[in-house]
C-alpha cells in the first residue's frame, strides 16, 4: 500500500545519518498506524541494523536510555531550533521473558522481520523505509510505501486489534499488552479479534505481575483517549482484568438504584464517566463506589457519599496516585450530592416559599468553599453535570449551578477567610498569649476559621484574640 506521510524534518535528520552510514533505517510502531489512519503521529520510534554502541558513535547527543535492549534515544532539532527525541532501537529478538516484562536475554539481528516479529498487534507490526525517501530535509508530503509482513493494513480495516502471532505468547512477554489491547479497541473504536480476546482471558496471571504504576497509567490512557471509556472498561471487566485492580467497580455490577435512577450502580458509573470532561473523568467512575455497602435494597444508599471518598482513597492510594489528586477526589466524592435551592418558573408560589427558608445564606456558601476547596469548585460542578447528564430519570435542573455560581461569586466578592492563612491572627500571636505549638494551636485555628466564615467581620486580630481567651 502507497500513501502520502509527512515525515517531520527532525525524523528524517536522524534516519539520513543512519543512511549515509550504511545503515538500515525504518520508521515502526504507532506512528506507522497513525499515517495510515490519517491521524498525527505524536512520537516517531526508528528501527535499524546498527549496533547500539555504533548509534552512540553517529548520534552523540544521545541518551542511552535502554542501550542493553538496543535503544537510544536521539536528540535532534527541527528547522526552529526545537530539540526533539527519536527512539532508535536496534533490530532484536526477545527470549523468554521474566516478571510479565523484561526478555531473559536480546539477540540484535539484522533483518527487520524478525524485529516486527517480536511486537504486540499487527498494525503495530507495520514498517516505513525511510532509506527510500528523499531525506533532504524537506518535509513536505511523499509518497511512502508500508511494508506490512503480518497483515496489520487489513486489520485496520477490518477495525480488529490482534496479537502478532501466537497470541498467548504476545500476552506471556508483556502482562500490560493485554491491557492495551483493551485500551487500543477502546480508543480506536475496534473490536478485538476472537482467538486474541480469548487469550487475555488467560494471561491473568501475567498481568497480575504488572506493578500498579504501569496499570494506573494504561488505564488512564483509556479514559482520557477514548470516545467513550466505557467501551474497554467493558472488555476489561469482561477479560477479567478490571477485577485485578478495581475489584470494588466490578462489586457495583447488578447493584439495582430502585428509585431516580435508569441503570444499575455500575452502568450509571460508566456512563458518567463516557460524558464526564477530562479533569474528573476518574472521579466520575468512581463517584457512587460506596452504593455497594449502603444498599438499603428498596433505592436508598444513606452514607454513600461518605463511604465512597474514604473508599477512593484505598483505591487511589493502591494505584500510586499522587497525594493532592487523591485528596481532591475524596473532596469531590464527599460533595457530589450537594443541592443548592433554586426557584425555576415551574414552581407555584407555595413551592417557592418553602424554598426560600432553605436557602443558603453567605456563611453557608462560605462553609461550602471550605468544605469542597475553592480551587476544586468548578470540578465539582463538572462532576454534578455528567452525574445527573448520564442519568435519563434525573429531574436535575442546570439552574442549580448557575444561581449557585452567582452566590458564590457575590461572596467571593467579599474581603473573607476559606483558610487558616487567611486570618488576621498567626501562631506566633497564638503562642505569645500561652498556647503550645502542635495539635491545640491547630484546633484553636481552626476553631477561629469556623468563626470567621459564619462572620467575616470577625476577621481582626483584637477580635480573634478575644475569642481565643473565651475558649481558654
Amino acid at each position: 500500500m502507497k500513501l502520502q506521510a509527512k515525515i517531520p524534518d527532525y525524523v528524517q535528520k536522524t534516519a539520513r545519518i543512519l543512511v549515509n552510514e550504511g545503515f538500515q533505517a525504518y520508521l515502526v510502531g504507532g506512528a506507522v498506524k497513525d499515517i495510515v489512519l490519517g491521524n498525527e503521529p505524536h512520537d516517531y520510534d526508528l528501527a535499524t541494523d546498527a549496533l547500539p554502541d555504533e548509534m552512540i558513535e553517529m548520534f552523540p547527543k544521545s541518551v542511552a536510555v535502554g542501550a542493553q535492549f538496543g535503544t537510544i534515544l536521539s536528540l535532534s532539532p527541527d528547522d526552529k531550533g526545537e530539540i526533539h527525541e527519536v527512539e532508535v532501537t536496534t533490530f532484536r529478538s526477545e527470549e523468554e521473558y521474566v516478571d510479565g516484562r523484561w526478555p531473559s536475554s536480546v539477540e540484535f539481528v539484522v533483518e527487520v522481520d524478525k524485529d516486527l516479529g517480536r511486537r504486540d498487534f499487527t498494525f503495530n507490526a507495520m514498517a516505513i523505509d525511510l532509506s527510500q525517501l528523499d531525506l533532504s530535509g524537506n518535509i513536505e508530503e511523499q509518497t511512502v510505501e508500508i511494508y506490512d509482513p503480518f497483515n496489520g493494513l487489513t486489520d485496520l480495516n477490518m477495525k480488529l486489534v490482534r496479537a502478532v502471532g501466537t497470541p498467548i505468547e504476545r500476552f506471556k512477554e508483556d502482562g500490560l499488552r493485554a491491557m492495551r489491547a483493551c485500551r487500543l479497541a477502546s480508543q480506536l473504536d475496534f473490536d478485538i479479534e476472537e482467538e486474541t480476546f480469548e487469550a487475555i482471558k488467560k494471561s491473568i496471571p501475567v498481568v497480575e505481575m504488572v506493578s500498579m504504576e504501569r496499570i494506573r497509567d494504561e488505564f488512564m490512557k483509556l479514559l482520557l483517549k477514548s470516545p467513550k471509556p466505557s467501551k474497554g472498561i467493558n472488555l476489561l471487566k469482561d477479560t477479567g482484568i478490571l477485577k485485578i485492580f478495581l475489584p470494588e467497580l466490578v462489586d457495583t455490577v447488578g447493584v439495582e438504584q430502585k428509585l431516580f435512577h435508569t441503570y444499575d450502580v455500575y452502568e450509571h458509573s460508566i456512563r458518567t464517566c463516557d460524558i464526564a470532561e477530562d479533569s474528573v473523568k476518574f472521579i466520575a467512575l468512581l463517584h457512587d463506589i460506596g452504593k455497594v455497602d449502603t444498599d438499603t435494597k428498596d433505592g436508598h444508599f444513606y452514607g454513600h457519599d461518605t463511604l465512597g471518598a474514604n473508599m477512593v482513597e484505598n483505591i487511589m492510594k493502591r494505584l500510586k496516585f499522587p497525594n493532592i489528586e487523591i485528596e481532591k477526589a475524596k473532596k469531590l466524592i464527599q460533595n457530589h450530592m450537594f443541592y443548592y435551592p433554586h426557584i425555576t418558573d415551574e414552581m407555584d408560589e407555595e413551592e417557592k416559599e418553602s424554598l426560600k427558608l432553605n436557602e443558603w445564606t453567605d456563611a453557608a456558601v462560605r462553609r461550602f468553599l471550605k468544605r469542597v476547596g475553592e480551587e476544586n469548585i468548578e470540578d465539582l460542578f463538572r462532576l454534578r453535570l455528567a452525574d445527573a447528564m448520564s442519568n435519563p430519570s434525573s429531574e436535575y435542573d442546570p439552574k442549580e449551578i448557575a444561581d449557585l455560581q452567582a452566590h458564590i461569586s457575590k461572596v467571593l466578592q467579599e474581603d473573607m477567610a476559606l483558610t487558616v492563612s487567611d486570618l488576621k491572627i498567626t501562631g506566633d500571636d497564638l503562642a505569645k498569649v500561652g498556647i503550645p505549638r502542635g495539635p491545640e494551636m491547630g484546633d484553636i485555628l481552626d476553631k477561629l476559621l469556623d468563626i470567621v466564615i459564619e462572620d467575616p467581620l470577625k476577621n481582626e486580630k483584637n477580635i480573634l484574640l478575644e475569642e481565643v481567651r473565651k475558649m481558654l
